[in-house]
């Protein structure tokens, strides 16, 4: 089958490469060496292979390559150069909600995205956020907490009431 050429923007970095029309964006980003985009379900119900496309968060399972022709993603590997992925990267290291860690970069993912567009959250909004990423090892909470620490810490919430 024919391959295309597809140009996007990874963590920063310009890629130029070429995919097949029916290569998922998950299956091109491991193939260029973005390993951190885990694969798990490949169905959209795990949620361990969540990046960031134009600010928004996408499963990448779910998206054929082709259509991030253009597009700037995201990576766990790319909240590196971002304050808050930096923070929510060291806050789920400090409230221990990370154990195998196989779930950790797409919920970060979603946290972030979260974040960006409601940066004054409370915990029921959080835990709807991530509910469509899977974990088997935290039970949530650490999780949650971990997210909302960030929150507190960014937006000064100490004011609102919480559930």
């Amino acid at each position: 089958m024919e391959e295309y050429s597809l140009k996007l923007m990874v963590n920063g970095e310009k890629i130029d490469s070429t995919t097949k029309p029916e290569e998922s964006l998950l299956k091109f980003l491991r193939r260029n060496g973005f390993t951190e985009v885990k694969c798990g379900c490949e169905k959209g119900e795990c949620g361990t292979c969540t990046i960031i496309i134009d600010k928004k968060a996408i499963k990448s399972c779910l998206m054929l390559a082709l259509q991030a022709n253009g597009k700037e993603v995201w990576t766990v590997k790319g909240m590196e150069k971002q304050e808050l992925g930096r923070k929510l990267q060291e806050s789920f290291v400090n409230y221990g909600a990370i154990q195998c860690g196989f779930c950790t970069p797409g919920l970060i993912m979603v946290a972030k995205s979260y974040l960006d567009q409601d940066p004054i959250p409370d915990r029921k909004e959080i835990k709807k956020a991530i509910s469509g990423n899977l974990c088997r090892c935290t039970g949530y909470k650490k999780i949650v907490d971990a997210i909302y620490a960030v929150a507190v810490e960014n937006y000064k919430l100490e004011g609102r009431i919480y559930v």
